[in-house]
C-alpha cells in the first residue's frame, strides 16, 4: 500500500511540473493591417462549385468498373454461385440487363444470405456469393477517380483503384491500380 501511494504521489508530482512548464516562444499578436487582402476585393476571384456526378454518369462509370470486375479472375474457377452489386433496385436490374449471360449470375441483394465476417451466400443455392461496390469522387476536368472492392468474406476481399475520362457521353476506364 505504502509502495503505490509513493507512485501516485510521484505521478502526481510529475504531472503538475510538466503542466507548469513555460512556453519560451512568447505570444505575438497580428495588427490589422496585416490581416488585410492584399487585392482589391473586386479582384478576387471565387472558386467554381466542385462539380457533381449526375445520377446517369454515375450509373455509367458503376456499368463501367461493375464490367471490369466481372471478368477478373476470382470469379473463374466457378465457386460462386451468385454475385451481389450495391445499387439500388432500379441500378442492379439494368446491370442485369446490360449482363444477362454473366457467370455467375448477378443477382438481386434480396436474394443475398450476409451473415457478419462470414462468405455471403446465394438464398437459392446456399453457395458462396461474392459482393461488388464502388465508390466515386466528384469529377474534376472529366475525370472521376474511383474504387471498386470485392467482397467474399474477410479472407477473399480487396480493391482497386480506378481513373476514368469521359469520352463523349461514356466513362472509360483510362487506368486501373
Amino acid at each position: 500500500m505504502k509502495g503505490e501511494s509513493q507512485f501516485v504521489f510521484g505521478l502526481l508530482f510529475v504531472l503538475l511540473a510538466a503542466g507548469c512548464s513555460t512556453n519560451k516562444q512568447g505570444i505575438y499578436f497580428i495588427s490589422d493591417e496585416q490581416l488585410k487582402p492584399s487585392v482589391h476585393p473586386a479582384e478576387q476571384t471565387v472558386p467554381a462549385p466542385p462539380q457533381k456526378l449526375a445520377k446517369e454518369d454515375w450509373f455509367k462509370v458503376q456499368v463501367a468498373i461493375y464490367g471490369y470486375l466481372l471478368q477478373r479472375h476470382f470469379l473463374e474457377d466457378g465457386e460462386y454461385a451468385a454475385v451481389f452489386v450495391q445499387g439500388d433496385d432500379e441500378e442492379v436490374a439494368a446491370l442485369i440487363k446490360q449482363f444477362p449471360n454473366h457467370v455467375p449470375p448477378i443477382k438481386t441483394s434480396d436474394q443475398a444470405d450476409l451473415r457478419p465476417n462470414r462468405t455471403p451466400l446465394d438464398k437459392q443455392t446456399g453457395k458462396p456469393a461474392m459482393i461488388f461496390s464502388v465508390d466515386a469522387l466528384d469529377p474534376v476536368d472529366d475525370l472521376v477517380l474511383a474504387i471498386g472492392r470485392w467482397y467474399a468474406g474477410g479472407a477473399v476481399s480487396g480493391f482497386y483503384t480506378f481513373a476514368l475520362k469521359k469520352q463523349g457521353a461514356d466513362w472509360v476506364i483510362e487506368s486501373v491500380k
